[in-house]
């Protein structure tokens, strides 16, 4: 069984497309840990009415942490020397929990997504579900030496106590499981991070095992037909998990029932007398010693598959990524022979048990140290001098609408003080953005920091209101001035949520109410899209945008805004600016103009081909390095066509280039500002910025009259070569 759990795991890694859920096999690790250790505490319990934890905690020292200690120490001198300043950083603190066995919490706060990971995975990662177990061999222990001295069996007429309860240790394990599953399904639902990496919620996966090695003397007495059935069922319910359970399932939830009940399933068919079923195939040679290789192999095959890149420097196919698991695996059948076994068996360490818990402390400090050695030996990720801090000036308006509704344009109106405000402080911005684009040195006051960016995300990232990848219903997202009658409606992708600091700024400058209907992978066009995550047509967004458009029919905005990422592939069936997407564009305008609201589309944010923050920190002296070409960065043609293509539905097209080009490349800082957290979302700090850009724009669109222009000031800059400011005003 650990060969087909390792097998699912290492494959899924590689990408073998058909394996959407090999990383079930970890759930499959965990019954068997829970049934092997469960299975000896109680032996020692009932030989002896104890547990001898020095003998326990030994034989897992000496079984797990020398090869733990040397996949750790290869993998973070390899992070240091190829992987970009700013990745390994993060990367080698992540050695630094991994050693103490504490990185499934450290990857839980950060708020890690295993299946679906945004940005380069972290060669430790594979250390969380070690931490995980060995936090299980903590208190697994102590939980059925608990369980032994509360209930306990006693003869008639309270003779002498004549041992543990098998009873209640079962009804204690009973109580733990359902009470972990339950908390699991309900933090999956909540956070679904924590409820993964967390030892409370993945307990029941271990109590599973344990409650099996209980059943084991009855599961004795089956028939072979009877294992048989159960057995291969099981492997089939494993199997299929692996196959079937994809990363968009929330997970582990309910969806971690299959795989555990499954490889439950197996064991219990191995514990019966006549050895049938899967046993016949799971106890060949060659199953048996990928089984006993299977820790080195889980320890290896990560950092390899994901420093190789690094290494080579170039992404790798498929079949590279096959060639590496198997290189891994010699890698592993070396470290069993070499390092894993001699140590395991040693009879000097068993000897004398002070030696093995010496052996723990020294290679848990050693692991830590050469971590946090490597990261000193890292380049700084603090540049050098003070930039100019980031400041627009306008005289903006305290007030566009009020609680009596906009101020509505007449047929002859006077010039707008908002288009002139959006000229001036469109001009302040690309003076910054042309000033900044000379500059080399990357500055030590650059907000956010390097090491900040990925995290610089603006509120509704994290509050909930970013719609997740199933759901359809929408939340309630109420912000700007919510007692106004008036209100403007946020739409789109993540790349609409990217520019909500700057529209709720707008919305409490201009007294409106702002509704945030945003979901992650889901464009605001009326197009059909493809998951390629679920592997069918993505039905959820297409609900979930009807309900867009039913909520808009009820509030009735004066103005939705349109926001959308222009990398889709023809992965997901369409492609950018193709006559499919504008027909779909044009479509949703279309539908909304129905209703009542204007609409304004945002245009495209440059596109780099590199994580920023990660080529900055590579560059710190050579930040142009990390500028964006405007031909490279957007797809100048698409642009004018989707322009053309808003405009002849009654929509507004808003041009964003000039917020973050000249007319020939785009900057990655503007001033003291970092401008991209990752290769193609804006930080917030970046858009929080241009929130009086934002501002003047959906005054111009509104068509309100300021009554009365006061000064207002962003937060700060200073800041040069023009250009022209907007499509839309």
């Amino acid at each position: 069984m650990r060969a087909v759990a390792i097998l699912a795991v290492v494959l899924y890694h590689a990408h073998v497309g058909f394996l959407r859920g090999g990383f079930t096999g970890v759930d499959d690790f965990y019954v068997i840990s829970g049934f092997l250790i469960t299975g000896l505490l109680w032996r020692q319990l009932e030989g002896g009415h104890r547990i001898s934890f020095r003998s326990f905690y030994g034989r897992r020292i000496q079984r797990l942490l020398p090869m733990s200690f040397v996949v750790l120490v290869a993998t973070a001198l390899v992070s240091a020397r190829f992987l970009p300043p700013l990745q390994a950083h993060a990367s080698l603190k992540d050695g630094v929990s991994a050693a103490f066995y504490v990185s499934n919490y450290r990857f839980a706060a950060l708020q890690t997504n295993y299946l679906t990971a945004g940005i380069p995975p972290s060669p430790f990662q594979q250390y969380w579900s070690l931490s995980l177990e060995e936090q299980f061999y903590l208190v697994w222990p102590l939980l059925l030496l608990g369980a032994s001295m509360i209930w306990q069996r006693r003869p008639p007429h309270n003779r002498r106590v004549s041992g543990p309860s098998r009873a209640g240790a079962v009804t204690a394990l009973a109580v733990l499981a359902v009470a972990s599953f339950t908390f699991a399904v309900w933090l999956t639902g909540v956070s679904q991070p924590w409820a993964f990496f967390s030892l409370p919620t993945r307990a029941w996966e271990l109590a599973v095992g344990g409650l099996v090695a209980f059943a084991a003397p009855w599961l004795g007495k089956l028939n072979g037909r009877s294992a048989a059935l159960l057995g291969w069922g099981g492997l089939a319910v494993v199997i299929g998990s692996a196959v079937i359970v994809s990363s968009s399932v929330p997970y582990p939830g309910t969806a971690a029932l299959a795989p555990v009940l499954g490889t439950a399933a197996v064991i219990a068919s191995g514990c019966s007398a006549p050895r049938t079923g899967p046993i016949l195939v799971l106890g060949r040679t060659g199953a048996r010693l990928i089984g006993r290789v299977s820790y080195s192999w889980y320890l290896w095959h990560w950092p390899v598959l994901i420093l190789a890149p690094y290494v080579v420097g170039h992404a790798l196919s498929l079949g590279a990524n096959l060639a590496l698991v198997l290189g891994s695996f010699v890698l592993a059948l070396i470290s069993f022979v070499a390092v894993e076994d001699p140590v395991r068996l040693s009879s000097w360490f068993r000897a004398v048990p002070r030696r093995v818990m010496g052996l723990g402390g020294v290679l848990t400090a050693a692991a830590a140290s050469v971590c946090l050695v490597s990261i000193s030996t890292l380049p700084s990720l603090t540049g050098q001098g003070t930039a100019p801090i980031a400041r627009l000036s306008t005289a903006q308006p305290a007030s566009g609408v009020g609680h009596s509704g906009a101020q509505k344009t007449t047929l002859s109106p006077p010039p707008n003080p908002y288009v002139a405000q959006l000229a001036s402080v469109t001009t302040q911005v690309q003076k910054a953005v042309a000033r900044s684009l000379s500059v080399n040195v990357v500055p030590a006051n650059l907000t956010p920091s390097l090491s900040a960016a990925n995290a610089d995300e603006p509120p509704v990232f994290v509050d909930g209101c970013l719609d997740t990848y199933l759901a359809t219903a929408l939340e309630s997202c109420d912000f700007g001035d919510t007692s106004s009658p008036t209100s403007v409606v946020l739409f789109g992708d993540s790349h609409a949520s990217m520019w909500f600091s700057a529209v709720d700024g707008a919305a409490h400058r201009l007294d409106l109410s702002l509704f945030n209907w945003t979901k992650a992978t889901c464009p605001p066009l009326m197009i059909p899209i493809i998951s390629p995550v679920l592997g069918r047509n993505f039905v959820e967004c297409d609900e979930w945008r009807q309900n867009v458009l039913d909520r808009i029919a009820q509030v009735h905005p004066a103005l939705v805004i349109l926001g959308v990422a222009r990398h889709y592939t023809d992965i997901y069936g369409f492609t950018p600016y193709s006559s499919q997407w504008l027909r779909g564009m044009s479509a949703m305008i279309t539908a909304i103009r129905r209703l009542g609201p204007q609409v304004l589309v945002l245009g495209p944010v440059p596109k780099p081909t590199f994580d920023v923050p990660g080529c900055l920190s590579v560059h710190l002296t050579t930040a142009t390095a990390c500028t964006v070409p405007l031909h490279q960065g957007i797809d100048e043609a698409g642009l004018a066509a989707e322009r053309s293509a808003v405009t002849a539905a009654g929509g507004t097209y808003f041009d964003v280039s000039p917020w973050l080009c000249t007319t020939t490349t785009c900057a990655v800082m503007v001033d003291n500002l970092l401008v991209y957290r990752d290769d193609n979302h804006l930080t917030d700090t970046y858009v929080t910025y241009l929130a009086p850009a934002m501002t003047d724009e959906l005054g111009i669109v509104l068509g309100l009259r300021p009554p009365t222009p006061t000064p207002m000031t962003s937060r700060p800059a200073t800041v040069a070569p023009p250009s022209p400011p907007h499509d839309s005003g």
